[in-house]
């Protein structure tokens, strides 16, 4: 099973309405999106959902209030939440409305966020 891509082209087109440079990166069958080298949000295919997540990285500012919305789940890919990361199901961005809120969201924190170390190829 292969990600949303539909969710994917909704996400694109709102990044470029808000007139923002990212970068795409396929993941373990999904896709993340990144501003400024750092992960924005994504798409996840969950097993135990059975669906297509949207993969939000809004902050611990927000996380605790924001997981207690009824589409909202911890972001545990160990089994171990991830604080300042959600998952939110389809419910929760369904209408265009509803996902420009989550990417507003993690386009708000980005700046904020710390990018993760690029790894180098050492040389032999």
């Amino acid at each position: 099973m292969a990600y949303d891509e539909f969710l994917a082209d909704r996400i694109r087109q709102h990044l470029k309405d808000k007139h923002t440079h990212f970068d795409e990166l396929k993941m373990m069958g999904g896709l993340c999106f990144k501003v400024d080298n750092k992960m924005l949000c994504g798409i996840h295919i969950d097993k135990k959902y059975g669906d297509s997540l949207l993969m939000a990285r809004i902050g611990e500012d927000v996380y605790l209030n924001e997981l207690e919305k009824p589409e909202c789940l911890p972001m545990d890919f160990t089994g171990r939440p991830m604080r300042g990361y959600i998952f939110v199901t389809p419910d929760g961005f369904d209408t265009d409305d509803d996902l420009s809120y989550w990417v507003d969201l993690c386009l708000a924190f980005n700046p904020l966020a710390k990018a993760s170390k690029s790894k180098r190829k050492l040389k032999k």
